[in-house]
């Protein structure tokens, strides 16, 4: 007979479908909603886009909160509560008239995505898993590659088709009908509720080995390999999230629009293909040379941007790219909860990701003030690899003399 699947993994498997809808409505999706707006509203591309940005810097915040609640109270009250904050900030987002409106449902949207996050999935997961953590955590972070691969296309085909305020109020029905059953019915806080021990071990197996040690919030912040992780991951993912939200842009003028659409999909294909590969390896290797060398190689792929820029150049530097974008977002969660243990971790990656969230709102803005400065984005992506090059500096710096647990 069969063994059964350890009931981990369908955590994971719930995480991963929350992944999807999070990342496809509440970050790929906005891309729609402001050009929708935008075109339809009489508001202007820079005014919607603070909107976003002063949500986002909201939402960041909030997580710092988010995984300490989900440490407490376990993921079922906070993703569900998140679930129906974010669904109703994506059914105002569909009817706003003024900017006032947009601010206000961009922040309901914002603050109900904190709760289904990288730091809240991973909160999730983190007490099921001590030998499979990094397989686990990346497994479930797949979501958001599959989210950005397939959210843009789907809802421009349901502005076209039915409209903006009905494609969003679909998409908020749909993110309550998926997440509000499988927080009620399939997440739990812990193994323990079910009579189980982490990685789905008997209790002897357990018992033979020492527990790793679990550092507290107050005790994680003051190491060095906190602030370096903190510092390295604010740095690539600002970068990151700067260089993703202007590639069309930067796109169009070497590969046209139907060109720059493309290579944009493909660069979401990638990034999907990384992290499998991360769930695959995550377990046997050093996690800060690995994201050490994921930043380097997404330092080489922005300078040959700027220094050749040419369509085949900006291709092939794109596709490169890709593999590095999901595990630069997947790596820090999985590093915390390698060095500083279970015991807090939701309270410390939450502390971690204010800070690195903060960073990513501020990315585009990075590349737009360079862009209007020099008249074109070749110093934003010069600058953009030197701040990647810091980052790998940075993680790698923070390696541990020896073991933290």
């Amino acid at each position: 007979m069969a063994a059964r699947v350890f009931y981990g993994w369908w955590i994971v498997a719930a995480c991963l479908v929350i992944a999807v809808l999070s990342w496809g409505l509440g970050i790929f999706g906005v891309g729609v909603s402001i050009y929708a707006i935008t075109q339809t509203r009489g508001l202007s591309v820079g005014a919607v886009s603070m909107a976003f940005t002063v949500s986002a810097v909201l939402s960041a915040i909030a997580t710092f909160f988010v995984g300490s609640l989900i440490d407490r109270y376990g993921p079922r009250p906070v993703m569900a509560l998140g679930a129906i904050v974010m669904a109703t900030g994506l059914a105002l987002i569909g009817q706003v008239q003024t900017l006032w409106h947009v601010y206000g449902a961009f922040l309901l949207s914002g603050l109900g995505n904190a709760c289904l996050s990288v730091p809240a999935i991973t909160a999730a997961i983190s007490p099921w898993f001590e030998k499979y953590q990094g397989r686990a955590m990346s497994s479930a972070m797949l979501g958001a590659s599959v989210g950005g691969m397939t959210s843009t296309p789907i809802l421009i085909l349901g502005v076209e088709k039915i409209g903006f305020p009905a494609t969003m109020l679909l998409g908020a029905g749909l993110l309550l009908a998926v997440v509000l059953p499988l927080a009620f019915f399939v997440l739990k806080k812990n193994p323990a509720q079910l009579g189980l021990y982490p990685d789905g071990e008997l209790p002897q197996a357990k018992a033979e080995r020492a527990p790793p040690r679990s550092f507290s919030r107050a005790e994680a912040i003051r190491t060095a390999a906190f602030v370096t992780l903190v510092v390295a991951f604010s740095l690539g993912l600002g970068v990151q999230v700067g260089f993703l939200t202007h590639h069309v842009t930067l796109s169009v003028p070497l590969l046209g629009a139907s060109g720059a659409a493309f290579i944009v999909s493909i660069t979401a294909i990638t990034a999907f293909l990384g992290r499998v590969a991360l769930a695959r390896w995550a377990d046997q290797v050093d996690l800060r040379v690995t994201a050490a060398i994921v930043l380097c190689v997404a330092a080489i792929s922005l300078e040959a941007m700027a220094a050749f820029p040419f369509a085949w150049v900006l291709i092939a530097a794109s596709v490169v790219y890709g593999l590095t974008t999901g595990n630069v977002t997947s790596l820090s969660p999985i590093i915390v909860r390698r060095e500083f243990g279970a015991g807090a971790f939701g309270a410390i990656n939450g502390a971690a990701w204010m800070v690195i969230g903060i960073a990513c709102a501020f990315g585009p803005m990075l590349f737009g003030w360079l862009y209007d400065w020099f008249g074109g984005y070749i110093v934003a992506l010069h600058i953009a690899a030197a701040l990647d090059l810091i980052a790998a500096a940075a993680v790698y710096a923070g390696r541990p003399k020896r073991a933290l647990s």
